[in-house]
């Protein structure tokens, strides 16, 4: 049995240019819509109301943006890749690339596009390339984003 110390094992040097990751998936639900416009103050009609979306060209209500965006941020956490993380840098690029409806099951897949050591010996910055997928393999969303991540001590195991 192994014990649960809330870090991770998964260093800088464990990760490399070209690596694939892949999170778990998530439908959503009208509450995911409901939750996330409470929670940040977003009330926009297009989210809330169906007659407005049909309206506006859509299928039906579709999800906030920065919703899908945080979502692929939170379930690629769920690969265990970030116990090391030291602190988050930030977002570049983000795009949104086709709506997201309530029914839709969306995943991340992440490939790193860079791994750099920093001016501390006991860190590094990896910057991933997201991708929100949903269930047809379509990508609704893109951005880059870069996490300061422990590096592995010496003499450490792998």
């Amino acid at each position: 049995m192994s014990a649960v110390t809330g870090q991770g094992k998964v260093f800088w040097e464990d990760l490399a240019v070209g690596d694939v990751l892949r999170g778990p998936g998530v439908t959503i639900t009208d509450s995911h819509l409901v939750q996330w416009a409470g929670l940040t103050g977003d009330w926009v009609s297009l989210h809330l109301d169906e007659s407005y979306a049909q309206e506006a060209g859509f299928a039906g209500r579709i999800a906030h943006g920065p919703l899908s965006l945080s979502l692929s941020l939170g379930l690629l956490t769920q690969t265990g890749i970030f116990g090391n993380v030291q602190a988050w840098l930030g977002l570049d690029e983000v795009r949104a690339a086709a709506p997201v409806f309530i029914g839709d099951t969306v995943h991340p897949q992440s490939e790193v596009t860079s791994a750099r050591s920093t001016s501390k010996p006991d860190r590094g910055i990896w910057t991933l390339a997201y991708r929100t997928v949903n269930q047809r393999g379509e990508t609704v969303m893109t951005f880059s984003s870069s996490f300061m991540v422990r590096r592995r001590p010496e003499g450490g195991e792998r």
